[in-house]
């Protein structure tokens, strides 16, 4: 009997004593990387170059057999602005015309129909086989030199999936712009108003077309093409060709 129970109580010293050291024992500290300066360098280098590609606005360059234009596309009218970036980095409008141009309102181009057409025929029905919904946007507005959305007359004012124009227009006093805006409904900001008068532009169309960019240089060109000679469908009578491309980050 007292060996039972000396073997008893060594086992219950045992167990103790292994019981102590199982929670006593240190679990093994998971390293973790290094990060060397190498390594943070990249990453920094990686946000930077990230947050400059979001915040540079995409801008297009437009040949014409004029002069060139430079358009800076709106980041606030993103279904615009990516279609009209696809079509121009898959060649669509090269080689197509400025059909129709009016002076004192707008130069309008991007028809596809008007690539090798001959002289006299009227242009503008053709398209892209799709629309895209408009992008309406209080500060983006019918400027001149502002870019805009073509469309026909449908209800949802869906812009034509291709057809674009550049607007030219004329200088409007406070008086004609207090007629619009009862017209059509819509405020003219003091600073609207100030560029209208000062600079012009085609502000009965506010907020009816899809505006989704503006000239950043060339605005000349505009001025000379709206100025050309055409004929009874507003068509040039002497071709005025495009080309387009986007500008890289480097200028080029």
């Amino acid at each position: 009997m007292k060996l039972f129970l000396r073997l008893s109580l060594m086992m219950v010293l045992c167990a103790a004593v292994c019981l102590s050291y199982a929670q006593n024992k240190k679990k093994p500290v998971k390293k973790l990387p290094v990060r060397t300066t190498k390594t943070v360098a990249a990453v920094a280098k990686k946000t930077i170059t990230d947050s400059v590609k979001i915040a540079m606005p995409v801008r297009i360059k437009i040949t014409t057999s004029v002069g060139e234009i430079i358009v800076k596309l709106s980041d606030k009218t993103p279904l615009h602005r990516d279609n009209f970036v696809k079509l121009v980095n898959s060649h669509f409008y090269d080689s197509l015309l400025f059909h129709r141009i009016i002076a004192g309102f707008m130069i309008q181009g991007g028809d596809p129909t008007s690539k090798n057409a001959a002289p006299g025929i009227l242009l503008g029905n053709g398209g892209a086989g799709y629309t895209i919904p408009a992008e309406f946007d209080s500060t983006l507005y019918h400027k001149k030199g502002a870019l805009a959305a073509a469309r026909d007359n449908n209800p949802q004012k869906a812009s034509s999936g291709c057809q674009f124009y550049i607007v030219q227009g004329r200088k409007y006093s406070n008086s004609e712009l207090d007629v619009i805006e009862m017209q059509k409904g819509i405020y003219f900001s003091p600073a609207k108003r100030m560029t209208y008068s000062m600079n012009g532009g085609t502000p009965n169309l506010d907020m009816n077309y899809t505006v989704f960019g503006e000239v950043e240089s060339g605005i000349e060109v505009v001025d000379e093409i709206a100025q050309s000679p055409k004929d009874g469908n507003n068509r040039p009578l002497t071709n005025i060709s495009m080309k387009m491309e986007v500008i890289k980050e480097d200028g080029k």
